[in-house]
C-alpha cells in the first residue's frame, strides 16, 4: 500500500521532491502547501515540472494553510520550507505537524539533524513532547549539512583501525546556483564591510555543528569546543550570475571552516570553498572535476581522500547536488514513518536504499484524474 505523503515548500529541494513523490508510486500524494500566494490553487504537477508532455495535472492543488494541509490525512509530510532564515516559524511548523500524529522528513529546521549539544534543550524537549504526543517521528536531512557529513563518512569510518581526523568538504562553483536568499544568506555580491547572517560569530558553529556533534558521537569521541574561521575574496572586476550582478569589490569567493577540537586538535573539520568563478582563488582547494565536488578525507589506518562528483542529465553539479539532496528526503519516508517516535538520526535509522524502478509509465494508472 502506498504510504500518504503531504508536503510543504516548492523552492530549489522542493521541488524536486515533490516530483519524485509524485512520480514514485511507493508513495500517494494527499497535498501541497506554499507560502507564495501565486502558487496557491496550482496543480501539484505544474508546480513542479512533472509531465512528460507538459505540467502533469495530479489533481491536487496547492494550499496554503498547514490545517488545511493536514485535513488530507498524510502518514508523513515532508517538510521543504526555507529555515535558515525563519527558524521560529519552521519550528513552530514540525511541532504542529508532529503533534498532530504526522511524521515529518524534511530539509528543515537544519538545527533538527542532531539537535544535542548545539540547540538549547528546552526547544529540542517541545519537539520531543509533540513527537511523543503525536507517536511521530521526525528526521531532517540534505547533502551539506547531511549525507556528506554523516552517511559517508560513517561508511569510510567503519573501515578504520585509527581515526585522527574526519574532514569533509565542499568545493563548488555557485554561479549556476538559482537560490537568492541563500547567497544573499552567505554573503555573496555584498561588500565585504557587511558581515552576512551565515558568518555572525557562531552561526556557522551552530549550523553545522549539528553534524559535527553526530558525527562525534558516531565516532564515540567527546568534542570539547566547537571552532570557526573563514576568509573572502572580493571580485576583481564586474561579472553575473545566475541570481543577478556581482559588482567589483564584493564578495565572490568564501571559504570557512568549522572544527571540533578534542584536546586542542581539530578531530573533526567541515570546510566549504564557494567561489563564483574558477579563476579566484586557485590557491584554495580545486573540485575533483567539472565545477563542483565533495571530498571525505580521513586521516589514520588506513587514511582516505575520496571525492564525489555530483553530475545530472538535466543539469550541472549545483542541480545534481540538489537532486541528491532531494533524493535522501524521499527515499528515507518509509523508515520515518516506521522509526520509533522522536528526533530521528542517520545513527538511529536502518541504510536508507532506493528501490530500483522507472517512474510511472503510465500516469494515469493509478489515478484516473492524473493526466487529464
Amino acid at each position: 500500500m502506498a504510504i500518504r505523503v503531504a508536503h510543504v515548500g516548492t523552492g530549489n529541494v522542493g521541488g524536486l521532491a515533490l516530483a519524485a513523490l509524485i512520480t514514485n508510486p511507493a508513495f500517494e500524494l494527499t497535498g501541497v502547501c506554499v507560502s507564495t500566494p501565486e502558487k496557491v490553487g496550482k496543480d501539484a504537477g505544474e508546480l513542479c515540472g512533472v509531465g512528460l508532455d507538459g505540467p502533469l495535472k495530479t489533481g491536487v492543488t496547492a494550499v496554503n494553510d498547514l490545517d488545511a494541509l493536514l485535513a488530507t490525512q498524510p502518514d508523513c509530510v515532508v517538510y521543504c520550507a526555507m529555515g535558515d532564515t525563519r527558524l521560529p516559524d519552521a519550528m513552530g511548523d514540525v511541532i504542529q505537524i508532529l503533534a498532530a500524529g504526522v511524521n515529518v522528513v524534511g530539509s528543515a529546521p537544519g538545527l533538527l539533524q542532531y539537535p544535542w549539544g548545539v540547540m538549547p534543550d528546552k526547544y529540542i524537549g517541545r519537539v520531543e513532547a509533540a513527537a511523543q504526543q503525536g507517536n511521530s517521528s521526525i528526521f531532517i536531512t540534505g547533502v551539506d549539512p547531511g549525507f556528506i557529513n554523516d552517511l559517508l563518512p560513517f561508511a569510510l569510518a567503519g573501515t578504520c583501525q585509527r581515526i585522527e581526523q574526519v574532514r569533509c568538504m565542499e568545493i563548488h562553483d555557485y554561479a549556476s546556483y538559482d537560490g537568492a536568499e541563500v547567497m544573499h544568506y552567505m554573503g555573496f555580491a555584498r561588500p565585504l564591510d557587511e558581515v552576512p547572517m551565515l558568518l555572525q560569530p557562531g552561526v556557522l558553529s551552530i549550523a553545522w555543528g549539528t553534524a559535527i556533534r553526530q558525527l562525534a558521537a558516531g565516532l564515540g569521541i567527546e568534542v570539547d569546543e566547537i571552532t570557526e574561521s573563514y576568509r573572502r575574496e572580493p571580485a576583481p572586476e564586474d561579472f553575473d550570475i545566475a541570481v543577478g550582478h556581482v559588482a567589483k569589490g564584493t564578495l565572490a569567493a568564501l571559504q570557512f571552516e568549522i572544527r571540533g577540537m578534542v584536546k586542542g586538535r581539530p578531530a573533526i573539520v567541515i570546510e566549504h570553498i564557494t567561489r563564483l568563478r574558477p579563476d579566484l582563488q586557485p590557491d584554495w582547494p580545486q573540485p575533483a572535476a567539472g565545477g563542483g565536488s565533495y571530498r571525505i578525507e580521513i586521516t589514520g589506518e588506513p587514511s582516505y581522500a575520496v571525492d564525489i562528483v555530483p553530475s545530472s542529465r538535466k543539469g550541472d553539479h549545483n542541480h545534481a547536488a540538489i537532486v541528491g539532496a532531494a533524493g535522501r528526503i524521499v527515499n528515507s519516508i518509509p523508515a520515518v514513518v516506521a522509526a520509533p517516535p522522536g528526533i530521528r538520526s542517520t545513527l538511529d535509522l536502518p541504510l536508507i536504499r532506493a528501490k530500483v524502478c522507472s517512474q510511472r509509465a503510465n500516469y494515469t494508472e493509478r489515478n484516473p484524474r492524473w493526466g487529464e
